[in-house]
């Protein structure tokens, strides 16, 4: 038959909590001295009951051992307290060299714009001569390539104007050949009304013409 797992939890009955509790004392300290006896080791266990009734074990003497942890706790905290020590003079020189660095910097930017240059010698000078025009050929050269790409981007544009230009002057004289060839066809259609018109009048006046002869022909003189 399969055991169940007893579940980790406050047992609520209390009669059966304080049995479990006693068990497992028991279990406990058998386990601590059967690790002393095999690993030769310092154990010691102080318990107290849900009641507040102690229970001790101890391999040795329990005092010799509360004494061993308190040193080691006590040498643990003074290894503490140096870490945290050399923590903080670290920082603090860490925090004094930025310093020194931000003073020499913000001297440094004032010597850049021409203050504070009574006290400085002649290699001084010349080294804040030289950063001044490596400084200036490298804002001419971010200046220049700004104007470039400017330049650059303006004729994109016109080119995209001009195109835009070609094809409405394209459109236009699409349009402009397009009105005339209606007038050519509306001015062919004209000239062929009047043509008809002409022959239509032509056989009129030749039809009585003919008449005209015909009845000449009926009375004669």
């Amino acid at each position: 038959m399969v055991r169940q797992k007893i579940q980790i939890k406050k047992i609520d009955n209390l009669t059966a909590r304080q049995v479990t509790f006693s068990k497992r004392r028991r279990g406990l300290f058998k386990k601590a001295q059967e690790l002393s006896t095999l690993c030769d080791a310092d154990i010691g266990l102080i318990v107290f009951s849900a009641t507040g009734k102690l229970f001790e074990y101890s391999s040795s003497s329990m005092m010799q051992l509360i004494e061993k942890h308190k040193m080691h706790s006590e040498r643990d905290m003074d290894s503490l307290e140096q870490l945290q020590s050399s923590n903080l003079q670290s920082e603090k020189k860490t925090h004094a060299m930025l310093s020194r660095e931000f003073v020499d910097k913000n001297r440094e930017l004032r010597q850049l714009h021409g203050e504070e240059l009574q006290g400085l010698g002649l290699e001084e000078l010349m080294k804040l001569e030289k950063l001044v025009e490596g400084g200036i050929s490298r804002v001419l050269k971010i200046k220049g390539d700004k104007y470039m790409r400017e330049i650059s981007s303006l004729k994109k544009k016109e080119a995209q104007l001009q195109e835009e230009n070609s094809q409405l002057i394209h459109q236009s004289q699409a349009r402009l050949n397009e009105g005339g060839q209606n007038v050519i066809e509306q001015g062919h259609s004209a000239d062929s009304i009047a043509n008809n018109l002409s022959l239509v009048n032509s056989h009129q006046d030749y039809d009585d013409s003919d008449t005209s002869l015909k009845l000449g022909l009926a009375y004669p003189y």
